[in-house]
């Protein structure tokens, strides 16, 4: 089971916009000694879309080989073809990945049976454990209970990252699929609320830049500290509004470079933020005391 406070890792470029695999290892070290959960390596916030299929196994496999079996690596892995997402998902495996992460298709808008079937087709065709992602802002489709329900019986199906913002989701989610079933959420402002709802963590933005008091709020809830944790909540809510006040991940990646971690360079078609949302990421993380 994965659970706590996991991180959507970003994927730091170089000046030209390449990878930049030095500095992307240096802050899966930093990740795990600040107390994260679990690691998502080229996920929607490692820029999946525009890295090759070369320097998403290059991510993947750099990302494992730092976290050196200490913490869960959870590779992205999806697409909107089924064979490229298996071949995606192969790699992963390879490569030494605890669990795929695989988004529900984007673009070509899959019914529920086509999602059934792409899922199962993944799941029939690689032995890794798969989360499956859904995020109906970003992919159009939304993957109902009763699907969901129809995929956590095959036995390497074995969760979800909950990214609706629904909070009556994760309710119906565990009636269908049972306690077992992984419940993550995908989005920072909910994770608390998630977790009252049955849920078993958060696969976090935030936590690229806050990663200890993500694990802190995570750790409060799981000890019953419930004011703790909502105190922490309340300090981490004006930074999860400015990590989404443009497309993620061009916040994420300025805050990243205020710390030192990452130049806050994102690829085409991803803009440069304007300089009011510069100013916004540096407030909030001032404010929350991530700022000397």
């Amino acid at each position: 089971m994965f659970r706590g406070s996991l991180v959507a890792l970003i994927t730091p470029m170089q000046a030209d916009g390449s990878l930049d695999l030095k500095a992307f290892s240096d802050f899966v070290e930093w990740q795990i000694e600040e107390g994260t959960q679990g690691l998502i390596p080229v996920g929607t916030t490692g820029e999946s879309p525009t890295v090759s299929h070369a320097e998403h196994h290059q991510v993947v496999a750099a990302c494992i080989a730092a976290a050196r079996g200490r913490v869960p690596v959870i590779a992205g892995t999806g697409s909107n073809s089924t064979a490229e997402a298996i071949d995606l998902t192969r790699h992963a495996k390879q490569d030494g990945a605890d669990a795929a992460l695989v988004v529900t298709p984007y673009y070509n808008k899959p019914t529920q049976e086509g999602l059934y079937r792409h899922y199962m087709a993944i799941a029939d065709a690689v032995e890794l454990p798969l989360i499956i992602y859904n995020i109906p802002g970003r992919s159009v489709v939304d993957m109902s209970v009763e699907t969901m329900a129809r995929l956590a019986t095959h036995p390497n199906i074995v969760g979800v990252k909950d990214a609706t913002a629904n909070l009556t989701r994760p309710l119906h989610t565990r009636l269908a699929c049972g306690p077992d079933f992984c419940q993550l959420s995908g989005e920072d402002h909910t994770a608390l609320a998630y977790l009252a709802a049955g849920g078993h963590g958060c696969i976090s933005v935030t936590a690229n830049v806050a990663p200890r008091l993500c694990r802190q709020m995570h750790d409060a809830w799981a000890d019953g500290r419930i004011k703790d944790a909502m105190a922490i909540q309340d300090r981490l809510v004006p930074v999860h509004d400015a990590m989404f006040c443009e497309t993620s991940p061009g916040p994420v990646k300025v805050a990243a470079s205020l710390l030192g971690r990452s130049r806050d360079l994102c690829r085409l078609p991803m803009a440069p933020v304007a300089d009011s949302t510069r100013a916004r990421v540096r407030d909030a993380m001032a404010g929350a005391g991530l700022l000397n």
